[in-house]
């Protein structure tokens, strides 16, 4: 990939006059010119122009290497320049990236000074140019960003009522007194009153225990969570409970996804295909009733040759079930956690660059930025979830208690609010 060495003007007006009126012509502008702008600053460094002959000369060009610059006018890409000696890097573009990408490179450049990095960070470190990073620079930067991350995790809940809010845990590795330790980055995102999807809080815990998850869930409410109908989640340690306890009211139901790989390990492995199939029987089903109906079949047929499946099945039933008092039509979207994982291999796609965070600042700075991104996007796409669905999914049925003797009883529909 070759970059202009200066800007022909007539050169520019034919290129812009080959692209017409298609959205290509501003990213066609801004590469042309950030181009440019590359090469004179190489040339700079260089002590020459390109292919110049001076005794001025101190280093030479070595081709270039291809880099997207993500803009308002779209992902574009440039070519950088490279030296024989030394590396050239713009620091332009590096205070122009995405949340995401800035913070990726403070956490390596943060890694690289702290000298903690492994021989893949240090590697990444070369490619994006932070060897010529300063501490003041770094500093700098992780202070913006830290400042984005703050505001968005601490900001108020106020586009409840959220009905359903899907909550899990990462682990990562991070460093702390001269140890390589595991955290857990606890995660919520939920349905907001307008139908779309909204990170809701990120923290992170040494543990996966209740008194982790009840802060969190607490620290949400004070922030004014409200609202709740139902969590989903995996069977996390203390996160029930710590549900019951922060969210009173709210329903849990438990991944099926996650609970399905739990079952099959009580039950030989050449028979795992089968119990699979069986159980998901259970939620292809047209509505509630033949939902419970084909749940004792299912429990029925494993009794007779897996009966610790069977029982461990029969055990779950309430908390793998708690979607079928909500529509048909948001079943698929709460009664997994599907939607949550999707998020996670976005974190994860980032956080596995890293491989050990230097401390927690830097995995907060991080995933907070990817979280941030990922939020604004929602908020741009159409609603993940219909009114009219989350209105019906927020009706509660209410049976009266005196009702008359040898009449049938008396119901009511209750509108649940904030």
């Amino acid at each position: 990939m070759a970059a202009p060495h200066s800007v022909d003007p007539a050169q520019l007006v034919e290129e812009f006059a080959s692209a017409g009126v298609s959205p290509d012509l501003l990213q066609t502008m801004i590469a042309t010119m950030a181009n440019a702008l590359m090469s004179s600053q190489a040339d700079q460094q260089c002590g020459a122009g390109y292919g110049e002959r001076s005794s001025e000369r101190t280093n030479q060009r070595n081709g270039y290497r291809a880099r997207e610059w993500d803009t308002r006018a779209g992902t574009i890409e440039l070519a950088v320049p490279k030296l024989r000696q030394g590396s050239y890097f713009p620091d332009w573009l590096l205070t122009h990236r995405r949340r995401a990408e800035q913070a990726l490179v403070t956490v390596v450049a943060t890694a690289y000074l702290l000298g903690v990095s492994t021989r893949r960070v240090e590697k990444l470190a070369e490619q994006l140019g932070v060897k010529s990073l300063s501490r003041s620079q770094v500093s700098e930067m992780a202070t913006h960003l830290d400042g984005q991350v703050a505001a968005f995790r601490e900001r108020p809940l106020d586009q409840g009522p959220y009905t359903f809010v899907w909550v899990d845990a990462l682990t990562v590795k991070v460093r702390e007194d001269g140890r390589v330790v595991n955290v857990h980055a606890l995660l919520a995102t939920g349905v907001n009153a307008d139908g779309h999807r909204e990170i809701l809080g990120l923290d992170v815990a040494s543990s996966e225990d209740g008194a982790g998850w009840l802060a969190f869930l607490r620290g949400l409410v004070a922030r004014g969570l409200s609202g709740v109908q139902l969590v989903i989640s995996d069977a996390h340690p203390g996160l029930v409970a710590a549900i019951a306890s922060a969210l009173p009211g709210a329903a849990w139901q438990r991944c099926r996804t996650h609970y399905l790989r739990n079952l099959l390990s009580r039950v030989p492995k050449s028979a795992q295909p089968h119990v699979a199939t069986q159980v998901r029987t259970i939620f292809d089903q047209p509505d509630a009733d033949a939902v419970t109906a084909q749940y004792g079949r299912v429990v029925d047929t494993l009794t007779a040759r897996w009966p610790d499946a069977a029982e461990h099945l029969d055990n779950a039933r309430d908390e793998l079930l708690a979607f079928t008092a909500y529509p048909r039509e948001v079943w698929r979207q709460i009664w997994s956690n599907n939607p949550q994982e999707r998020l996670n291999k976005e974190i994860r796609r980032r956080t596995d660059v890293v491989g050990i965070f230097p401390g927690r600042d830097s995995l907060i700075r991080l995933v907070g930025a990817v979280l941030a991104e990922q939020s604004d996007e929602w908020t741009e796409n159409r609603r993940y979830m219909g009114l009219d669905l989350l209105a019906r999914s927020r009706i509660r049925i209410v049976t009266t208690e005196a009702a008359p003797t040898g009449s049938e009883a008396l119901m009511t529909t209750e509108a649940i609010t904030a």
